[in-house]
């Protein structure tokens, strides 16, 4: 009779534990279904010319060009700013650089006998803010940071104390080879990164490390913010793929730097090798990925190689720099079945969209005790039911010296027109975009009437956002201006 017992209550607790097992199953496969895993590349100093399905006429991106042809391209995104750090903040935080006064690369440059006096901005992304990562963290999903960081000195800034469960590769550092004496090619000298194998690649890297997450991370929906620090210098790549591109590059065409290609061409392999993944698992389908940079290309020479970074023709000037060149990026975004495939879209959009356009996508909700002011706007009903979002202005205020030869300044871009205002000189200058891509006619002295129109809107949002406005140097020296120093003014 014990025995009979024993039997039964054996079989009961077998048959719960089976049922208990079943149910979350089940309830792991709602929830997989139910939320859509995001996967967010964001390439460093990528052009908007340098792909294939952007005009390139040298760079090879298959993967790229395919993820257009699945997704929505869109022809008029912008980064926050001209250099990254404020750029990614942003994307973090949904709000423009002013609006955190984290207005420059950390940590800067400055000209001490400049004619200009930068005033004090942050340096490290503020613990007040609820960033991108803490939302999809409090939604249910597991969040992982890959790649490139730089958004602080001290690891109280780094991706792990800012809404990532894991971080791979993410530091203060804004290229490998910044702070550590690194580079792309292992030992990286990174340290949240081990080195890998002699000769390793470090993009090559970061990708396995990203395909390792999707391959242990099934059982709850991820969020993956993948951001490389390829095509930012150094410049270096395989030779394999350097010598690819010295056998087909025209010298009379716009891209002629061959190293510059083949690191290209690496970012376009990572993004394959990801899309593969997803598809051999089966979360393609249910995966949103989005694409884009955080600056303009880089136009200068660099180093001793006289050939020029990347050339960002039609547009003028680049990275560091207000003009189109230096803040006009690539943005695709691909989520299959969901978001119409083969569309491209000029509506204005900002990298401050990224996080309302994700929340808005993946149903995201803000806890009762979080909540988070956005500059950016929600992209998700363009993107799913093909409603055009009215949106006419997008700001950028920049209060620095840049290395590539920019003076402090903020802008607008109000329709078609473009605005900016230099503070050295100030003067403004006027531009239509749809008739002068190039910003080659300012024709801010030839209508009075739409450069009062819209310096009122410019200095309205530098009020609204508490920019820090730069002043007059008492210190200026016409000998010393030229003098660079590493910033000393943050406000931690």
């Amino acid at each position: 009779m014990r025995k009979q017992y024993f039997y039964l209550i054996a079989l009961l607790l077998g048959f719960f534990l089976l049922e208990s097992c079943e149910n979350f199953k089940k309830k792991t496969k709602v929830e997989m279904e139910s939320k859509p895993n995001v996967v967010l590349f964001v390439v460093d100093d990528l052009g908007w010319t340098d792909m294939g399905a952007y005009g390139s006429d040298l760079y090879q991106t298959p993967n790229v060009d395919k993820l257009a042809s699945e997704g929505v391209l869109y022809t008029d995104a912008y980064s926050a700013c001209t250099v990254c750090s404020p750029t990614r903040a942003s994307i973090l935080t949904g709000k423009y650089p002013a609006r955190i006064n984290l207005t420059d690369w950390i940590t800067g440059h400055v000209k001490k006998y400049g004619k200009i006096k930068i005033p004090e901005w942050n340096q490290e992304l503020s613990q007040d803010e609820y960033t991108l990562g803490e939302a999809f963290q409090d939604n249910g999903y597991e969040t992982f940071h890959v790649g490139k960081w730089h958004l602080g000195e001290e690891e109280k800034n780094w991706p792990e104390h800012n809404g990532f469960d894991e971080n791979i590769g993410g530091f203060k550092a804004g290229s490998p080879a910044a702070h550590s004496g690194g580079g792309y090619f292992s030992p990286y000298n990174n340290p949240r990164l081990n080195d890998g194998p002699d000769g390793e690649y470090l993009t090559e890297r970061l990708t396995n490390e990203v395909v390792k997450l999707i391959d242990d991370n099934q059982k709850k929906p991820f969020f993956i913010n993948f951001w490389l620090y390829n095509v930012h210098t150094p410049l270096e790549a395989s030779q394999e793929k350097v010598d690819k591109y010295k056998s087909i590059v025209n010298l009379e065409g716009h891209h002629t730097n061959v190293t510059y290609a083949a690191m290209v061409e690496h970012m376009d392999d990572a993004l394959g090798k990801v899309v593969k993944t997803l598809k051999e698992k089966g979360l393609d389908e249910n995966t949103i990925i989005v694409f884009t940079s955080d600056n303009g290309g880089l136009r200068g020479n660099f180093e001793n190689d006289r050939r020029k970074v990347t050339d960002n023709f039609p547009l003028r000037s680049g990275k560091g720099d207000i003009y189109e060149g230096g803040v006009r990026i690539p943005l695709i975004i691909k989520w299959p079945n969901k978001i119409k495939s083969g569309v491209t879209r000029n509506t204005m959009s900002i990298s401050a969209d990224i996080y309302p356009t994700l929340m808005g996508l993946a149903n995201l909700k803000f806890p009762e005790t979080k909540s988070q002011y956005f500059d950016g706007v929600d992209l998700s009903n363009e993107l799913l039911n093909q409603q055009k979002v009215k949106r006419e202005t997008v700001y950028w205020h920049y209060p620095h010296y840049h290395l590539e030869g920019a003076t402090p300044y903020s802008a607008l871009r109000h329709k078609n027109w473009k605005l900016i205002y230099k503070y050295e000189t100030k003067q403004y200058e006027l531009y239509d975009l749809k008739t002068d891509i190039g910003e080659e006619e300012d024709l801010s002295q030839i209508n009075p009437e739409k450069l009062k129109e819209l310096s009122e809107l410019l200095h309205k949002w530098l009020q609204d956002t508490d920019a820090q406005i730069p002043v007059l140097n008492e210190a200026f020296d016409a000998g010393k201006e030229d003098e660079w120093s590493i910033s000393a003014s943050a406000t931690n």
